[in-house]
């Protein structure tokens, strides 16, 4: 669980880092979402809750979709998003996701409802050599279990 938790974290610092991005907690302290634009790109939910921490993001590149869905208890997101592509990826599931892969798959989903001066601000943050959020460590990006 400690390692799910840190994972969580680590994904959720990246994901504030992207251009424009602020986190909000819509429905409460357990439910907490970054945005772009003012929509959400990624729902983190919360490491206290019932649950074991988790992700869903928006996955519109088949290839993505389809690696995502394989991922350990990895399903379609809930309420109907999982018909527009969303999955919801469990992080204390053995075999969970790498880091690196997570927020891969985080930027991708930012990257379906930034503006494109977010994308640009991006992209040259990537063609100068930067991560595309905060560094994370090559620990923790490379952590692959639960």
């Amino acid at each position: 669980m400690k390692a799910a938790v840190r994972k969580w974290e680590a994904v959720r610092e990246f994901a504030q880092g992207l251009p424009e991005a602020v986190m909000e907690f819509p429905w409460g302290p357990e439910d907490c979402v970054v945005k772009v634009n003012k929509k959400i790109f990624v729902f983190l939910g919360g490491v206290d809750g019932p649950r074991a921490p988790g992700l869903s993001v928006k996955l519109k590149d088949e290839a993505l979709h389809g690696h995502a869905m394989t991922a350990p208890g990895a399903e379609p997101t809930g309420y109907g998003l999982g018909r527009a592509g969303w999955v919801f990826v469990p992080l204390g599931e053995k075999g969970a996701p790498a880091l690196d892969v997570l927020c891969e798959w985080v930027e991708e989903s930012y990257r379906t409802v930034a503006l494109k001066r977010h994308l640009k601000e991006l992209d040259a943050r990537l063609d100068a050599g930067f991560d595309a959020g905060p560094d994370v460590g090559p620990a923790a990006r490379n952590e692959s279990t639960g």
